[in-house]
């Protein structure tokens, strides 16, 4: 299947999180999404809101930067939230388990470039970049290979309304 992608706008945290909850609300067990952007472009934020509209009681989510893999069950199982920011060659993620769970959980993870080789090619990718805007607006690139995320284009539509609707 050829390259997949549309682009949005997320003018606000607000929206940033609508979308993350609209996103959650599509996952199911061993889905992957690859979050990159620069640093502060808000891939955690974005992580955060999707891991907290999937939890049954609201609990911190920290930035998984220093532990780089953190754990959560969710209402659809369980999920990881990776950093891969500190990680420097493929034997650090084989020693995460990352590979294992990539067959078995949601895994959400930062800094997909760091797999190199090993990224899915079944997962959704999500690049964020600042714009000129405003400190809170971002630009969201949402793309896939894998017909599994042909219903992301559902986000698309479905953010195109809450715009008119703002």
């Amino acid at each position: 299947m050829p390259n997949q992608s549309f682009s949005l706008t997320l003018a606000s945290e607000k929206v940033t999180k609508q979308f993350a909850s609209r996103l959650g609300h599509l996952l199911r067990s061993k889905d992957i999404i690859l979050l990159s952007g620069k640093i502060g472009a808000g891939k955690t934020f974005l992580a955060r809101a999707l891991i907290q509209s999937l939890l049954t009681e609201h609990e911190d989510v920290p930035s998984p930067t220093f532990t780089i893999v953190q754990t959560y069950k969710t209402t659809l199982g369980e999920l990881w939230h990776c950093d891969l920011y500190r990680i420097n060659n493929s034997e650090e993620i084989d020693e995460l388990g990352l590979l294992d769970a990539f067959g078995s959980t949601i895994c959400l993870v930062e800094w997909p470039d760091r797999l190199k080789a090993l990224q899915p090619r079944e997962a959704l990718g999500l690049h964020l970049s600042y714009t000129r805007l405003s400190d809170t607006v971002r630009n969201l690139e949402v793309s896939w290979t894998h017909s599994r995320w042909n219903e992301a284009r559902t986000l698309q539509q479905t953010e195109r309304s809450h715009a008119l609707s703002r």
